[in-house]
């Protein structure tokens, strides 16, 4: 799977830009402010329907303009894949794959994987759950063809458990469903609990190279104590969540524990060190899909060079390669990006002011 144009109207800063890329590394250089970083929000916006940004569809339109279009060829299998996402600031939208309607934003998710390295993504491992649950639900998504239904049928079984949380005045009231609930929450676990085993000794082998000093471990919760059966912990939180007012044992709050050397990494990390684990996470979920699925993952990396050294940025940047997957990098300058370009397989694009332009400029190796 690659991006082989990428036309943007009204995003962010950007007024009207078409790119023609490469199937490999695609390269933005520009000034902080120039759009460099909007270009990579366009690719997620059309891999996951949303912004890594900006929750606020206002802020992504550009200014004066009532909403925002993108479009994409994509390259699958031999065959092109038109896909366009239309969005307006009051929230209509519009969404076409192969040029018929599409409703379903998981639709563009499952064509276009796309992983997310950025500046700001510390949250999947200084943070809550929720961040390291959506990292490990992106992975069965791919993996499970039956993951977003069942994911879907728990979502609107616990709505319905808290709201008769709110009315309920006997437990049996709520029997009913929270056996359901079990059910489905055992399922997903399993899912869930199979995908982090497979996976971690994919992390495990770039964490040797990235964090060589450090043993890291990856432990699944699955959101309950695993020798009770969900539904007995149900009927005996039962008092507990109608005072809380929400369910307090479940799928819903599963999370991956990480640790170094026995430690929670958040704890004994430094800024880089941690930037260097998300990396391997991330990289090693894209990595494991293209060796499962014919469909292979789209890296975006903002700001390749933000906390790390000249050694580690050449750790990543033959990881990357070793991906054999289409990438594309913002950075302010080539510099720090030399080892990477080859002209066989590099696209270099100059953004300034929302304006974006081919380039062949080379660049000086300052590693």
């Amino acid at each position: 799977m690659s991006l082989v144009k990428l036309q943007l109207n009204d995003f962010r800063n950007i007024q009207q830009a078409s790119l023609q890329l490469s199937p490999g590394l695609n390269i933005l250089v520009g000034n902080n402010g120039s759009g460099k970083t909007s270009v990579l929000e366009a690719i997620h916006y059309l891999g996951l329907g949303r912004s890594f940004r900006t929750h606020l569809t206002g802020r992504v339109v550009r200014q004066g303009e009532k909403g925002f279009v993108l479009f994409a060829q994509c390259e699958l299998e031999g065959r092109t894949v038109p896909i366009g996402l239309a969005k307006e600031k009051n929230g209509d939208t519009q969404l076409k794959i192969a040029g018929a309607q599409a409703q379903r934003l998981a639709d563009l998710a499952e064509l276009l994987p796309v992983q997310l390295i950025h500046p700001d993504g510390f949250d999947l491992l200084t943070g809550g759950p929720q961040p390291r649950r959506a990292w490990l639900d992106w992975g069965v998504f791919h993996q499970q063809p039956g993951f977003f239904s069942l994911w879907g049928r728990v979502r609107r079984l616990l709505k319905q458990r808290n709201a008769l949380l709110r009315s309920a005045t006997q437990y049996r009231q709520l029997a009913f469903w929270d056996q359901e609930l079990a059910r489905l929450g055992d399922e997903l676990a399993g899912f869930r609990a199979s995908y982090c085993q497979a996976i971690t000794p994919l992390i495990q082998e770039m964490t040797a190279d990235f964090l060589p000093e450090f043993d890291i471990s990856l432990g699944f919760y699955r959101g309950w104590e695993k020798d009770t059966p969900l539904g007995e912990l149900l009927e005996a939180g039962f008092e507990r969540d109608q005072n809380l007012g929400y369910t307090g044992v479940g799928p819903q709050k599963a999370d991956v524990r990480l640790k170094a050397n026995g430690v929670p990494a958040q704890d004994i990390l430094s800024r880089g060190q941690l930037k260097l684990l998300v990396c391997a996470m991330r990289l090693a979920q894209g990595l494991y899909l293209n060796q499962h699925s014919s469909r292979g993952c789209i890296f975006l990396i903002d700001d390749f060079a933000s906390e790390l050294d000249i050694d580690k940025r050449r750790l990543l940047a033959a990881r990357l390669k070793q991906c054999a997957t289409q990438v594309f990098i913002t950075a302010i300058d080539t510099s720090q990006l030399a080892d990477m370009m080859d002209a066989n397989d590099c696209k270099l694009f100059h953004v300034e002011q929302g304006k974006i332009s081919e380039t062949l400029e080379k660049a000086e190796s300052k590693l």
